[in-house]
């Protein structure tokens, strides 16, 4: 993607390492960056998109980065081995958290161990691949059991953070925020990508009609309608990534544990039952209603399941706790995208906001 738009004529790429962005009188004039010797030098522009990944070291001064890491991926590399259903990817119901596995080659699989918390047994020490052996190893498909063992001993075993962090913009004339350094969601689903390149298309629309950049102010003014014609697919693919990673992480309880079973078979009744939520996660449905309706269809089902064929006190009151489970997980999400702007975007002034006349 790089390659494809430094060959464009109207493109001049010049790499190096953000130090910081460059301010005048509240208004981004650029960014002051180090070369590949050493050489500390300024760019200017009148629009400045900062995109520098999860780890943003810009982003402070542009929104209100509350990052949450809720477990982390211990990412290993499975070579020679089939997956129960060629070329598609996994999701493997694993206790305490779910299992990916998916194709990246013709002979490699990519295999992430999903290690609830911000800690993870240590690598250099053994214990890591004392953990994928005796605790992970016994829970996979017998396809890949062997190449999974042999990528522990082969050692070249990673780990990343996985961060959420709702978008909490400010908005600031001359810069944007972009990609993860923006917004983030679990990445369970692998949806970064999806809501990134997504914000780019809403991000050409709103520049397209424009031929100056230069008045900052009005500029700003004009891109908040940003912030808010992004959210029916950001929100999303947000909300489905962090409701789902809850509902499939492994519960003591009995109403979680129903709920696990009863989205896994829901999913399983195919037609609009699994079409509905893959439209979703792909960012092809992006309506949050939908995913609110799916959402509570699941829970539904389970309880259905609960009390069919005969209700007993005991399974009407783990119904009754799967609803008010279900409840807890998606709407402190919801309420973390944002309301308003979630479900009512059209009530939202900035989304009305007309382009410069200049």
């Amino acid at each position: 993607m790089r390659d494809k738009a430094a060959s464009l004529p109207n493109v001049q790429l010049e790499q190096g390492t953000v130090i910081s962005l460059f301010e005048d009188k509240g208004t981004i004039r650029g960014v002051q960056y180090k070369t590949k010797d050493g050489q500390e030098l300024k760019a200017f522009a009148p629009l400045t998109i900062v995109c520098d990944g999860c780890f943003s070291n810009l982003r402070r001064s542009l929104c209100n980065p509350k990052v949450d890491v809720p477990s982390c991926f211990v990412g290993l590399i499975l070579e020679n081995c089939q997956l129960p259903c060629a070329n598609h990817g996994h999701v493997i119901l694993g206790d305490p958290s779910p299992i990916l596995m998916y194709p990246i080659s013709s002979t490699e699989v990519r295999c992430l161990v999903d290690v609830p918390g911000q800690k993870v047994p240590s690598i250099s020490s053994g214990e890591m691949a004392k953990y994928l052996k005796t605790v992970v190893a016994p829970q996979l498909p017998p396809e890949v059991y062997d190449a999974f063992l042999a990528a522990v001993e082969r050692g070249n075993i990673r780990t990343m953070p996985n961060r959420s962090m709702p978008a909490a913009p400010y908005p600031t004339p001359g810069a944007l925020l972009m990609g993860d350094a923006f917004n983030m969601r679990h990445p369970l689903t692998g949806g970064g990508m999806t809501v990134a390149l997504a914000d780019i298309v809403v991000l050409r629309n709103l520049l397209r009609p424009l031929c100056n950049l230069n008045d900052a102010p009005t500029l700003c003014k004009y891109l908040e309608s940003f912030y808010t014609l992004r959210k029916p697919v950001a929100s999303t693919i947000n909300t489905l990534a962090g409701a789902l990673y809850k509902v499939f992480c492994a519960s003591p309880d009995q109403a979680r544990k129903e709920m696990r079973q009863a989205c896994f078979d829901y999913l399983s009744l195919g037609g609009v039952f699994s079409a509905g939520p893959v439209s979703l996660l792909s960012g092809l449905n992006p309506r949050p209603l939908s995913l609110v309706a799916h959402f509570f269809a699941v829970a539904l089902y389970g309880v259905g399941r609960l009390l069919l064929p005969f209700p007993s006190p005991k399974r009407i009151w783990i119904g009754a706790r799967l609803i008010s489970g279900a409840s807890g997980i998606i709407f402190p999400i919801i309420r973390a995208e944002g309301v308003r702007q979630m479900f009512f975007p059209a009530t939202v002034p900035a989304y009305y906001r007309a382009p410069p006349v200049k």
